[in-house]
């Protein structure tokens, strides 16, 4: 069973109707050395400037990103390398947006989702642990969150690994 902390960046609110522009993965381990980045080609006429902006790339540099077919298979490549023959649980900070958008994009350009059908929330797990739900687990990151998804990941899965190895989270990692 392995972990993966996930982030995307999109140029709009929903897939199909505008485009994931990156994402990166991290695999939740000690070390936190097993990443994936990925660059994605619009899929749609449509996006938002603003939302575009947060990724820090013009819609002329996502025009050459690469297809996202080729993304995706490969993203499911590494994480097949990862955790062959293991389940894949999908962990972000902000779920409800970061698994709709991968859900949507292996579905639709591999046919299925190696995660299977659910996700876990990050911040809705910190809440729980400390039972406040107006409490959040953005100190426990190490890396800045720069809105490059690898970095976000990173600080994410760091949260985690404090949440486990210091706040006594049992997690089988």
């Amino acid at each position: 069973m392995s972990y993966i902390m996930v982030d995307i960046e999109a140029d709009g609110p929903i897939p199909g109707d505008y485009s994931m522009v990156c994402f990166g993965a991290v695999v939740v381990e000690p070390g936190l050395e097993r990443t994936f980045y990925g660059k994605l080609r619009p899929i749609s006429d449509k996006f938002i400037p603003e939302a575009l902006t947060v990724s820090g790339f013009t819609r002329d540099r996502t025009l050459e990103f690469d297809p996202p077919e080729q993304v995706m298979a490969g993203f499911a490549a590494w994480l097949r390398s990862v955790s062959p023959g293991g389940r894949l649980l999908f962990i972000s900070d902000n779920n409800g947006f970061d698994w709709q958008f991968i859900n949507w994009y292996f579905h639709h350009f591999t046919g299925g989702n190696p995660f299977g059908f659910s996700s876990t929330n990050l911040g809705s797990l910190y809440k729980g642990m400390v039972k406040d739900t107006f409490q959040t687990f953005k100190h426990l990151r190490r890396t800045f969150h720069t809105h490059h998804p690898v970095d976000d990941a990173l600080g994410n899965a760091e949260a985690l690994l404090v949440m486990k190895e210091k706040m006594g989270l049992k997690i089988k990692l």
